[in-house]
């Protein structure tokens, strides 16, 4: 069993929905990030998502948008973003990481040394979110043969015709993507977010996390009650360029985890 499912089925018997976060490898620098990557299971994320920074990222708002220019600035690379899962892995044997990003740089990488890498590094699985699974030969069916969970994304225009076609190969959980357009603009109601999991459900059994536009523990209790998972990302980004070189980002991530988890925690108890 991968740790994902693990991960997935112990939350399943604990009664409660889980906490993703996603931080951006190597920023603001690669000391930071690697305190910030090994603190979040302690704060209470339960599965991350980490960013692989590319130059283009179009899915993505102003907030991941500065983050990955930052990594880049202080010279984070693919083969960084692996290195910093190695060093997470010497602490931390449980905690499952995604990486998050697009495909260009995995594709000048290599698709089939990037797998065997990323395996041999301790990652889980791999969102990679501009290549359609029309494509799944490229780097999806390799994955999977190399026992890392291929996760896609549905979003609000992904209609009971693509759907089927979305989670063929689709392994860990689905990445429901609550509203249209980037990260960090706007957000669904919960009761809209929770009839398109209904809908997600009756099409698979994996897990649905849920993300984009989650910034506040209420946002992400709200979340917990309709979802398998809550993922946050552009607030946490947030932190990390409010409090870089004239404060203490790790501290303000790892804070705002905590109040994360804990508002995904009660919302799932008081369920």
């Amino acid at each position: 069993m991968s740790r994902i499912a693990a991960r997935f089925e112990a939350l399943q018997r604990e009664g409660r929905a889980g906490l993703v976060t996603f931080v951006t490898a190597g920023d603001p620098d690669l000391a930071t990030a690697q305190a910030i990557l090994d603190g979040l299971p302690g704060a209470g994320a339960d599965v991350i998502e980490l960013g692989m920074p590319f130059t283009d990222p179009a899915a993505d708002g102003p907030a991941i948008q500065a983050a990955g220019l930052r990594a880049l600035k202080a010279g984070m690379t693919l083969k960084g973003t692996l290195a910093m899962v190695r060093a997470f892995r010497t602490k931390d044997q449980a905690t499952p990481i995604v990486l998050m990003g697009y495909y260009n740089p995995i594709y000048s990488y290599g698709n089939l040394r990037f797998v065997d890498d990323a395996k041999a590094a301790g990652v889980d699985g791999l969102i990679v979110v501009d290549l359609p699974p029309e494509e799944d030969e490229e780097l999806c069916l390799p994955a999977i043969a190399a026992g890392l969970d291929f996760i896609r994304l549905a979003t609000p225009t992904t209609d009971d015709r693509r759907l089927p076609r979305v989670l063929t190969n689709t392994q860990g959980f689905v990445y429901y993507v609550s509203i249209t357009g980037i990260t960090g603009a706007g957000s669904a109601t919960a009761d809209v977010v929770g009839r398109a999991v209904a809908r997600l459900k009756r099409h698979t059994k994996l897990p649905v996390a849920v993300g984009f536009g989650i910034r506040t523990p209420a946002d992400a209790a709200a979340i917990a009650r309709v979802a398998d998972a809550a993922v946050v990302g552009s607030a946490l980004v947030q932190q990390v360029a409010a409090h870089a070189g004239k404060g203490d980002p790790v501290k303000a991530v790892l804070d705002a985890v905590r109040a994360l988890a804990q508002g995904v925690r009660g919302a799932r108890v008081a369920a």
